[in-house]
């Protein structure tokens, strides 16, 4: 990523680094980041590098050369081992005894989720004072759009997340990866480039270079079991997706498809938002007349499913429980509620669940109210990955990824599905 012309800073004292030196004239640092766009671009992800076992090693210093592993408990798997653990082979969400075997000199720890709480809310505050623009992805990493910042700050953003990672290494005592880049998709990946402390920058001139190679796990959402469906097909890399059509893809692969296609070319119109701005996405109606059939209800379930979707999709959010609600004529309400194996935004998929919950509450009882909603929101980057258990997921998905275009460009009403047709539920 550098070049002889790229402007460059040294990450450690700041200080402008003319072309072609590798360590900082003024310091004699190593750590210098040079790219072409390096002051043009403001979204980044940072992530807090091995951060359970790395706020246990800033707490007892006797650890900092030991391997150290979080986790145990009643789950029984990793939560996070610190870089030298994972030399020896120890990986997140691994069972504790493979982790022992991998690496049995590990000092294991339980966690302390009240102390990695209060630690990520400090580093939370920090970002908090670099951008109003902050979309917390977990207790340790967030996305941050610093669009607009430079007169705030006086300088571009690139230097103002250098000097932030510094802040948070003096200050708080961990270290923490900087993605730099144009889109939120390029941002995550850059940030797990050189971790620990690591500053990455992926550009737009280079992205689909930059992607060509890439395994196809390096997008997210194909995890092993996707991947193993791409390898079967002769899909192996991000490079091979890129000479494929959009159209072939949405049929091959559902929504998942679409994904595929825009994220292997680099294009990602995410935007950073407040995750606090909403808690659920939902959709409810109230009869004139109270229903009591469950033939009756049915298409009412499916209408409100088709807008709590549409408003997810319009948001790029993805919902993982799904949460039925009802109120009898007597005015006592009823809430069910089904968390799915991963987040989705597919009506299909939240109509289906819905219904399964709405069986078991279909019991002859008069209802003055239906509502369907999502909550435990997620970025739509996680949503609906391939179903490989329910063969025709897939095909439904594409089908209404299709009837989403046409209601896009000709309206709500343009096509309807069999449970909703001809019923007035619109």
């Amino acid at each position: 990523m550098e070049a002889a012309a790229n402007p460059g800073f040294c990450r450690d004292c700041l200080t402008d680094q003319t072309a072609g030196r590798t360590r900082c004239r003024a310091c004699g640092s190593p750590r210098l980041a040079y790219h072409s766009e390096l002051h043009q671009l403001s979204l980044a992800h940072i992530d807090c590098d091995a951060f359970y076992a790395s706020v246990e090693k800033r707490d007892n210093p006797e650890l900092a050369d030991k391997p150290v592993i979080i986790g145990g408990g009643k789950r029984g798997v990793v939560s996070t081992a610190c870089y030298i653990a994972r030399i020896h082979g120890v990986r997140s969400a691994m069972p504790m005894f493979k982790a022992l075997e991998a690496c049995p000199q590990a000092v294991v720890i339980r966690p302390d989720m009240e102390k990695y709480s209060r630690v990520g809310r400090q580093v939370r505050q920090m970002m908090e004072e670099l951008t109003p623009l902050v979309q917390p992805l977990s207790i340790d990493e967030a996305f941050l759009e610093l669009k607009g910042t430079e007169r705030l700050h006086h300088e571009s953003p690139a230097r103002v997340l250098a000097r932030f990672a510094a802040r948070v290494e003096k200050e708080i005592g961990i270290t923490v990866s900087v993605g730099l880049s144009y889109c939120k998709f390029l941002a995550k990946v850059a940030s797990d480039l050189q971790k620990p402390r690591g500053f990455s920058v992926i550009g737009r001139e280079e992205a689909l270079g930059f992607l060509a190679p890439r395994p196809v796990t390096t997008i997210w959402g194909v995890g092993k079991a996707f991947a193993a469906t791409l390898e079967r097909d002769g899909i192996r890399t991000i490079g091979q997706l890129q000479t494929m059509e959009e159209g072939d893809l949405m049929r091959r692969y559902g929504t998942m498809g679409q994904r595929l296609y825009r994220l292997s070319r680099g294009d990602d119109e995410r935007e950073v938002h407040l995750n606090d701005a909403a808690k659920s996405v939902s959709a409810e109606t109230t009869f004139f007349d109270d229903i009591s059939r469950y033939d009756d209800l049915v298409p009412h379930l499916r209408t409100l499913s088709e807008k709590v979707a549409w408003r997810l999709k319009k948001s790029s959010t993805s919902g993982q429980t799904v949460v039925l609600k009802l109120k009898t004529a007597d005015f006592k309400s009823r809430t069910r509620n089904k968390r799915l194996d991963d987040p989705t935004q597919l009506a299909d998929r939240i109509f289906r669940t819905g219904l399964a919950l709405l069986e078991k509450e279909a019991d002859g009882t008069k209802f003055r109210l239906i509502g369907i909603g999502v909550t435990d929101l997620a970025d739509a980057d996680r949503a609906d990955p391939a179903d490989l258990v329910d063969v025709h997921a897939g095909r439904r998905a594409a089908a209404e990824a299709a009837m989403d275009k046409l209601r896009d460009k000709f309206g709500k009403k343009t096509v309807e599905t069999g449970y909703t047709f001809g019923k007035g539920r619109r």
